[in-house]
């Protein structure tokens, strides 16, 4: 199966480097190339596309910008040289957000993660919220018409919101719920997780580093939002030395 892509940036170079690592991708279809936000924007009035690649800094209307004035937004990648706008585009449901210039590897690592969650939002099932007493055996009980999946809470490692749904991330799988991460958080329990951004919850247990308002984890930068950062500072002052659900 084949996924659509256009890539909106005012940078030639930038064009001829994306087209260049596309062109190697065989999953990706590019769509339309385009140098400003205007004409991309007079395009998806009439067109559909899978993914997004988003220049930031443009000039006359910014990507952020742009971004946020899609009523249906399609799954986005930040392309930037600028570092200090991870946390925006998180909260605009950005998927991941690259440096200039773009390696191959990085971005076909942010396809994947945009591919598997095209894939995975067409088969989305929904908590169970009759059973949050499971909780209590560390279980999360997922329903899907009148089948449920059984996900055991400790091999959670962070949830994502995006959209209007809930990526759980697992060490062997991930899961996408209907359902914002505010929702979510209501069946993950705080003595395992915290809420560190807009989008993110996090097993406490997991953090190691925070360094600029990121969290080094696995292998994603969790962003740490302004609101929640002085309570994940405190905590990991009075860190306890072993923090585990295992050992509950």
């Amino acid at each position: 199966m084949s996924y659509t892509v256009i890539i909106i940036d005012d940078e030639p170079y930038s064009h001829k480097v994306l087209q260049n690592h596309i062109a190697h991708m065989p999953q990706l279809q590019l769509k339309a190339s385009f140098f400003n936000a205007a004409d991309a924007r007079a395009w998806l009035d009439n067109n559909k596309t899978d993914i997004i690649l988003l220049d930031i800094k443009m000039p006359e209307i910014s990507g952020l910008e742009f971004l946020r004035s899609l009523a249906e937004k399609p799954i986005t990648i930040f392309i930037t040289a600028f570092r200090d706008f991870a946390l925006e585009g998180f909260e605009l449901g950005v998927i991941d957000y690259l440096l200039k210039p773009v390696q191959f590897n990085r971005l076909e690592m942010a396809i994947s993660r945009a591919i598997d969650f095209l894939q995975l939002v067409n088969t989305a099932n929904a908590i169970d919220s009759q059973e949050k007493e499971t909780s209590k055996n560390f279980e999360i009980l997922i329903k899907d018409g009148n089948r449920k999946t059984v996900i055991d809470y400790r091999d959670i490692i962070y949830a994502q919101g995006l959209k209007d749904y809930t990526i759980l991330q697992t060490a062997k799988k991930k899961y996408v719920v209907k359902g914002s991460v505010k929702t979510m958080e209501h069946y993950l329990p705080g003595e395992f997780f915290m809420r560190v951004h807009k989008s993110f919850i996090v097993a406490k247990h997991k953090i190691r580093i925070v360094h600029k308002n990121k969290i080094e984890l696995e292998d994603i930068l969790i962003p740490v939002g302004r609101l929640y950062k002085e309570a994940v500072d405190q905590w990991l002052l009075r860190r306890p030395n072993h923090l585990d659900p295992e050992s509950a």
